[in-house]
């Protein structure tokens, strides 16, 4: 399996702005929800599978307008853990095209303790 993961959207009335195209914090929402379904579709195959990610810090870049009725593909992987930190990419494709670009980096909190984990560097190898 890879470690990416990727879904499609198409771009309805509730995703647009009164600019008439993709309102920006509708693709931080997009980030979040894939972040989430993705874990969803892997912690079974984790040490973690009861702990929960919490975003630390996040970057976007938009670099075009998608509008109504586009299709947007969303793909996101993790990258290799920065100490506590993991760091995520979500890309946003439009027509094959990079529209939108995120860097995020999250922390897994153990859902007993509340206490964030130290992830060992290569803890998501047995994903791909």
């Amino acid at each position: 399996m890879s470690l990416i993961f990727e879904k499609q959207i198409t771009v309805t009335e509730k995703h647009i702005d009164g600019l008439n195209h993709v309102n920006n914090v509708q693709y931080v929402h997009w980030v979040e929800e894939i972040a989430g379904e993705h874990w969803d579709f892997v912690k079974h195959r984790t040490e973690y599978p009861k702990d929960i990610w919490m975003l630390l810090d996040h970057h976007i870049q938009y670099k075009k307008q998608v509008f109504l009725g586009d299709i947007i593909t969303i793909k996101t992987y993790p990258k290799a853990p920065e100490g506590i930190r993991q760091p995520r990419k979500v890309e946003f494709y439009c027509n094959d095209q990079l529209v939108v670009d995120s860097t995020t980096l999250w922390v897994l909190v153990d859902a007993e303790t509340q206490r964030i984990k130290r992830l060992e560097r290569n803890w998501f190898d047995n994903l791909q």
